[in-house]
């Protein structure tokens, strides 16, 4: 609680108000109402789903409209280019207690500058019910593409990480796609494609799993399988020997704000202990906090299994951060995919 008691110096007399672009995870209750309550700053967020759709509204605001954003690390770059977030005061964030892995400066860090600090990850990998599949066949992205679980496999609608999965089930490293790796990413994405029995958004992934319609979902992860381990705990993922997609989430803060000084306090709240620990938690989806001291109950650490980070993050690769044609090819090998019989 002493993050909380520090924020508490924080209040002021007057209301003060943050306008936040973000993710749903942070339009929890119990994420913003305990720094709410403790600064007497008021959090006005607005929702919207990945990076393109969060710079149109940037693009439709006014300039000083918005104060903080959350983004894919990846993309912070994006968004300094278009000169639209102030650096980050680094001495003023726990960049110590932060896993190094997931820092990703060569996407957060422009001329020596901070743009971005990771708050959240996960991965989009295996997820399944082990009450359903051998475990041993989730240790490998072989299994994906077995006659012993055809019918029973749904695919999360998301080009990248799946293509990065099917990169992976084949030797290929995600950080090294090339045009010439199309061909036979196409052939793998087909085979997955042939052994499944849809292709899903993140609430019908989740009701996959949950329901039985499915037994393992490509692409999924602690994201999806986290949130509904209390009701069924057969719910798990795993990490590949060949690897995993890794996904971060960073908060970013506007260069046009008018409120920087609370833009940083709200920054420096959600990574936290305690901020860390409701933001991994969210009720809209789970993941791995970002802060290592992160105020975790022992059953919500071996939910989202907390301790064997280490080693997942060993053989975790990154999203394939193509040029803008080469993501274009992409995005159209995954509509070929989708739209084969």
């Amino acid at each position: 609680m002493a993050a909380m008691a520090l924020l508490g110096t924080y209040a002021s007399a007057s209301a003060a108000e943050l306008n936040a672009l973000v993710w749903c995870d942070h339009s929890d209750p119990n994420l913003l109402k305990p720094f709410e309550d403790a600064t007497g700053i008021k959090v006005n967020v607005k929702e919207f789903e990945g990076t393109g759709a969060g710079l149109a509204l940037v693009e439709q605001s006014q300039p000083g409209d918005w104060d903080v954003m959350v983004i894919d690390t990846v993309d912070v770059r994006r968004g300094v280019e278009r000169g639209l977030f102030a650096p980050l005061p680094e001495d003023q964030l726990p960049i110590a207690d932060l896993f190094p892995e997931v820092l990703m400066d060569q996407h957060a860090k422009v001329d020596g500058q901070r743009y971005g600090i990771t708050e959240k990850f996960g991965y989009n990998t295996v997820g399944f019910n082990k009450a359903k599949v051998d475990v041993n066949d989730m240790q490998s992205l072989a299994a994906l593409t077995s006659d012993k679980y055809k019918g029973r496999i749904a695919i999360y609608d998301y080009y990248l990480p799946v293509i990065g999965l099917a990169a992976m089930a084949i030797g290929k490293k995600t950080a090294e796609l090339t045009e010439a790796d199309l061909p036979a990413i196409r052939d793998e994405l087909l085979k997955m494609k042939a052994n499944a029995k849809a292709v899903t958004d993140v609430v019908a992934s989740q009701t996959a799993l949950a329901t039985g319609e499915a037994d393992i979902l490509i692409g999924g992860g602690e994201w999806v399988t986290a949130v509904i381990a209390k009701e069924n705990p057969d719910l798990d993922f795993s990490i590949p020997k060949e690897g995993a997609v890794l996904w971060s989430q960073s908060l970013a803060m506007f260069k046009d704000s008018k409120n920087k000084d609370n833009a940083l306090k709200f920054i420096q709240y959600v990574l936290s202990p305690e901020g860390q620990a409701r933001l991994a938690t969210s009720a809209c989806y789970w993941g791995m906090p970002a802060n290592k001291q992160a105020a975790l109950s022992d059953e919500q650490k071996t939910i989202l299994r907390f301790d064997e980070q280490g080693e997942f993050l060993k053989r975790a690769q990154g999203y394939p951060a193509p040029s803008e044609d080469l993501d274009k090819k992409m995005q159209d090998l995954w509509t070929e995919m989708i739209q084969a019989p």
